[in-house]
């Protein structure tokens, strides 16, 4: 009886060697790379850890580019999205119809983390696709319900997509889906990760429609770029405009004393972003965010003659020049599309009296945005550090002039509205006199003139911020202004 199970035991035994050589066996005339790639698939596949922290670069461009980013329904939570192969084929935003382009077969793409594990979409027992009950669309759709996809600008969207998924239309052989979308918030792709990080504006991408004549606009985008007669250089990722215009003149005015501005602008702009869902609970707004515009700005421009004093009781606000773009800035695996719009303009306030012909050159920093934590909601966020010189400085006759070489700029995310900013750095002319007399019939006039230099910034949150995730406001929420002024230069005369 011993015998016997001993030679039972062995038989087991051997039946379980022979089962694992075999199965070596088979692995080992497999190709050399399907592990590797099997390992490589489950590491992306892996889902993101609470408090992982993103970076903010700028999105990639050519033929590496990762447009999208899908954060599938079937994933716990519905985690941080991932990196897809998926493209938006078209997207139309009024009605949020989609259809979204599966990878061409046996591109060597690692396949989107959808479809869904859900009932609806698995696969049966037998291996076939079970129906999901929606116009003939079934589980070979490239996405499920519920997922959440995040693109770069694709056809019909310029301003990219931010969308969930409500319903399968239909779909094709190769895994192409027309569904049906809803917009959805940053918080649906990003989840519990931080990020944090400003990435400069690619200043060759800036569209730019000069609205006077006169406006030259340069740019160095590679490395620094010579232009002017003093051969200046312009630093890299800087667009400069330059722009020279005439003025309304005071009614009255000789045409010695004609009123121009002249000068340029010179920009650096960075799109700042943040984001902290560390703390928040599964589908619930983010803890901390932040989107904004910071850069460096440098400036140099005349005032010249005898501007006429206000239009209809307002300054006169000349427009030179209008940019736009849409750069795409890539938080980890997911596509963030900036919208940026700025407007160059000059602003002038005068009592017509006053003849000046004055230069200044200012340069600094400005920093303004949307800032929103639990504790406070969204606040405003506005600075701006100046220093000016003047350059020339001529004041004749009694009264106040005041020229801005300003620009309004509006930052927004997927086509919506997020922040509004107004920085407008100035120079300020003002003439005084006092008129002195004696018995004799004698008598002086003396007089006193300033030049100043000084920065107006203001701006307003707008009701699209909601797209973050956050709570919604019902009204726009000012920056809150910042004005400071400084003494250029000033003298005296006496007659």
């Amino acid at each position: 009886m011993h015998k016997l199970r001993t030679h039972a035991l062995v038989s087991a035994l051997s039946t379980v060697t022979v089962a694992a050589l075999l199965a070596t066996g088979c692995s080992a005339h497999s190709p050399a790379g399907t592990g590797e790639a099997a390992a490589s698939t489950a590491e992306a596949a892996k889902p993101a850890t609470d408090d992982e922290r993103l970076a903010v670069v700028s999105a990639p461009t050519g033929d590496v580019a990762t447009p999208t980013a899908v954060a599938a329904a079937s994933t716990p939570d519905q985690a941080r999205a991932r990196k897809s192969a998926l493209k938006v084929a078209s997207y139309d935003r009024k009605s949020g119809r989609a259809v979204i382009a599966a990878p061409p077969s046996g591109s060597g793409t690692a396949p989107s983390p959808t479809p869904s594990t859900t009932t609806a979409s698995s696969p049966t027992a037998s291996g076939t696709a079970q129906d999901t009950g929606s116009d003939g669309a079934n589980s070979n759709a490239a996405v499920a319900v519920g997922d959440v996809i995040a693109s770069a600008p694709a056809p019909g969207a310029p301003d990219g997509v931010l969308a969930k998924v409500t319903e399968i239309v239909d779909t094709a052989a190769d895994g192409s889906a027309t569904v049906q979308t809803q917009p959805a918030k940053l918080n649906s792709v990003l989840g519990r990760s931080k990020a944090d990080g400003a990435v400069p504006v690619d200043p060759s991408a800036l569209e730019v429609d000069p609205l006077v004549e006169g406006v030259k606009v340069s740019w160095a985008k590679t490395g620094d770029l010579t232009f002017g007669p003093e051969g200046a250089k312009l630093p890299l990722g800087s667009l400069r405009i330059d722009v020279a215009t005439a003025v309304k003149t005071a009614a009255g005015a000789p045409a010695s004393a004609s009123a121009a501005l002249k000068g340029f602008v010179q920009l650096a702009p960075e799109v700042a972003f943040s984001y902290d869902g560390s703390r928040a609970a599964a589908s619930s707004s983010p803890s901390g965010a932040f989107l904004g515009l910071t850069g460096k700005w440098t400036s140099q421009w005349q005032m010249k003659g005898r501007a006429a004093g206000t239009t209809h009781g307002k300054p006169i606000r000349i427009p030179f020049a209008q940019l736009h773009a849409d750069p795409v800035i890539q938080v980890g695996p997911v596509p963030i599309v900036v919208n940026l719009d700025l407007v160059c303009y000059f602003r002038v306030d005068a009592d017509g009296r006053v003849t000046v012909d004055a230069e200044q050159r200012l340069k600094g920093d400005f920093r303004v945005g949307g800032n929103f934590t639990w504790a406070k909601g969204w606040r405003g966020v506005s600075e701006s550090h100046m220093t000016g010189e003047p350059l020339k400085t001529t004041v004749t006759a009694l009264g106040d002039a005041k020229a801005a070489m300003g620009a309004e700029a509006t930052v927004g995310l997927y086509g919506t509205v997020g922040v509004t900013a107004d920085l407008a750095p100035y120079l300020r002319a003002e003439s005084h006199a006092a008129a002195e007399g004696s018995a004799g019939g004698a008598g002086s006039v003396s007089g006193s003139w300033a030049l100043y230099g000084g920065v107006d910034l203001s701006g307003t949150l707008n009701l699209q911020l909601s797209i973050f995730g956050t709570p919604v406001f019902q009204t726009r929420i000012p920056l809150g202004a910042v004005h400071e002024e400084w003494l250029l230069t000033k003298g005296e005369v006496r007659t």
